[in-house]
């Protein structure tokens, strides 16, 4: 199946543009470990989300141990939710293989953030997994986004606005998505207008500040569709006590109706 076909199925099935961000962080979880921390997220929002998006980081900085959670973490998922390796990959054309091959072949993930700032044959690597996502960094919600991504050439064009039109350009199999922030707002909105179709990686709500009625009116395409929210803090760790993952689930569910109804406003 490709991995657009899986995000519109499970979106429609739990009704949802909500992704959560699997993002473990030892100093902000209760005293368990990463994997129990991980299966109890996952089994109490799993009928909530659109997508699980683990940020590699958090793993690889606990080495062969930190991996062999990620691991067992994608296995416990449900196998009919997609799971977006966030690396944000992006080298030569020959490392670009390998990186391809480790996310989308060795530990299966459905789709992955990759860098274009090397530009195309960095990209393409990943693209020619035509069942896999690809998603493009175009505006992200760092504020350090603007020492770059806002730079203009002599036609008054900023560069995340070129990132989107390569985009078009190459999503020749229909797999490619970007990845915007929510803090951007009306950068969202342009690119929602150059790529009306493609799926957009929304992250920057909830710590980071995003406005959701925003994300939500500029996000999504004209079917309510195609846009994912991710989310990670202010889910994960609602709670530091036992009852944390009824705490996860409780905001997820809030901010997964809230969503809706947002939708419901815009799409009739």
């Amino acid at each position: 199946m490709k991995f657009v076909d899986k995000l519109l199925e499970a979106s429609s099935l739990n009704d949802s543009l909500l992704c959560i961000g699997l993002d473990p962080d030892p100093t902000l979880m209760p005293k368990i470990g990463l994997l129990e921390f991980n299966k109890a997220i996952v089994d109490a929002t799993a009928d909530l989300v659109c997508a699980y998006k683990p940020n590699l980081a958090f793993y690889e900085a606990l080495g062969i141990d930190g991996l062999i959670v990620l691991q067992m973490t994608i296995e416990h998922i449900p196998s009919h939710i997609p799971i977006i390796a966030d690396g944000k990959r992006g080298d030569i054309g020959n490392t670009a293989k390998a990186y391809a091959k480790a996310l989308f072949l060795t530990f299966d993930f459905d789709a992955a953030t990759v860098s274009p700032y090397l530009g195309f044959d960095s990209v393409e690597p990943f693209i020619e997994y035509k069942d896999k996502g690809v998603f493009v960094l175009c505006r992200t919600s760092n504020p350090g986004a603007v020492d770059f991504q806002n730079l203009t050439n002599d036609q008054g064009i900023p560069l995340y606005e070129m990132v989107a039109r390569k985009a078009r350009e190459w999503n020749v199999s229909g797999n490619i998505g970007l990845v915007v922030g929510a803090t951007y707002a009306e950068e969202l909105k342009t690119v929602r207008q150059l790529c009306p179709e493609m799926p957009l990686l929304i992250p920057g709500i909830g710590a980071q500040g995003g406005d959701l009625a925003s994300t939500v009116k500029y996000g999504v395409d004209a079917q309510g569709e195609n846009a994912i929210i991710a989310v990670s803090r202010q889910i994960l760790y609602a709670s530091r006590g036992k009852d944390f993952a009824q705490a996860a689930r409780n905001n997820a569910l809030e901010l997964r109706d809230n969503i809706n109804n947002l939708v419901s406003q815009i799409v009739r």
